[in-house]
């Protein structure tokens, strides 16, 4: 469903911002954090997606493309890294 609510903008120190009324936060289900983008002249404002929140899938997609390869090559382990370093 789709929600027009008309409002101001509003003086916040040196910035303008803009109150986002209880019932679209609601429906948004906004926490702190949120992104804005700028898209065809509109302001885009969206919940924020967890840091690598897609990650996952996007791993299993690398290797179903076999492009899950370390790009430096193979190195040879010092002495430090077989006696020292633990895994």
């Amino acid at each position: 469903m789709s929600s027009v609510i008309r409002t101001h903008l509003v003086q916040i120190g040196n910035s303008q911002g803009v109150r986002i009324p209880k019932i679209l936060l609601d429906q948004l289900q906004f926490d702190d954090s949120i992104e804005m983008e700028i898209q065809d002249n509109q302001l885009i404002i969206r919940k924020s997606l967890m840091p690598r929140a897609n990650w996952a899938i996007a791993f299993q997609q690398m290797a179903e493309m076999g492009d899950d390869q370390l790009l430096d090559p193979e190195i040879t382990p010092t002495v430090w890294d077989e006696t020292e370093w633990e895994w």
